[in-house]
């Protein structure tokens, strides 16, 4: 898969002024409206579909996987990252009517340390290589991480689906910025939402809904132990309310959406095969 917009091609050399400044430029691209061609039903369809079909670990990206995703269901990939040394791992999986059609993953040396807020600066140029590797078009990218929960509003999914100009989402365990507009009294139940909303740390106006909190699981008892929400914010081509309709419908039982499931999972077995 190619680069739409090289420009926003995230430079690790550039200096901080300068890394803030083009994430403020592919926040103004981004769309945070949903301009996608796939059928959302058929996305909740997929899930319930991977649940019973194959196990973790999904197909290995072979030829004859492939040639099972002849129909018009959308692809959903997954992408998250591991760490191993100095090298960042991004593992893709594409799931079509529930199968994994292909996986890819690259490993690219970090050139910067973690700081919030710029993740794709270290992170971006590992997940670019790997889509690179992708042969099969994507419909809609699951992204680990943040999208317009940033304080630029261009979190890691708003930059990679903006560059590569792909729908995408960005889900979260932990909240970045912004702030719950009505927070709940203990612990949200399965399946409830509460929106974030910007507060003085987005450069959205403030009360802008910019993702939702999503309790994708939840126990029975939770006073006992409970699950944390999942932090679900539009990245490119789809809105916030629609980003946690989609990733509660790929959850299917899970806490974790099932392309991302798989991606991570991916991401453990690669990691073991690259050098430090």
């Amino acid at each position: 898969m190619t680069v739409a917009h090289p420009e926003f091609v995230p430079d690790a050399s550039l200096s901080r002024e300068e890394m803030e400044a083009l994430q403020h430029e592919v926040a103004e691209t981004a769309v945070f409206e949903d301009e996608f061609g796939f059928d959302p039903i058929a996305v909740q369809a997929a899930a319930e579909n991977a649940q019973t079909r194959l196990p973790t670990g999904g197909g290995d990206g072979s030829e004859g996987d492939r040639e099972r995703d002849g129909t018009d269901a959308p692809v959903v990939v997954g992408v998250d990252q591991a760490f191993v040394g100095d090298y960042a791992v991004s593992a893709i999986v594409a799931l079509r009517d529930g199968e994994v059609v292909e996986r890819a993953h690259a490993a690219v040396k970090t050139e910067i340390p973690y700081i919030p807020g710029l993740l794709s600066f270290r992170e971006g140029g590992a997940i670019l290589a790997a889509f690179e590797e992708l042969a099969v078009d994507p419909d809609l990218a699951i992204v680990d991480g943040s999208g317009r929960i940033h304080f630029r509003q261009a979190g890691i999914a708003t930059h990679i689906g903006v560059m590569l100009d792909v729908p995408a989402i960005g889900v979260a365990k932990n909240l970045l910025c912004g702030k719950l507009r009505d927070p709940p009294q203990g612990h949200m139940d399965e399946g409830e939402r509460v929106s974030i909303v910007a507060n003085n740390r987005v450069s959205a106006p403030n009360g802008t809904v910019i993702g939702y909190a999503l309790q994708s699981r939840q126990y029975d008892n939770p006073q006992k132990r409970h699950v944390n929400p999942l932090y679900v914010s539009p990245g490119h081509r789809v809105s916030a309310g629609t980003a946690a309709e989609l990733v509660w419908k790929l959850c299917a039982g899970y806490k974790l959406p099932e392309p991302t499931r798989r991606a991570d999972a991916y991401a453990d077995e690669v990691k073991e095969t690259v050098g430090t």
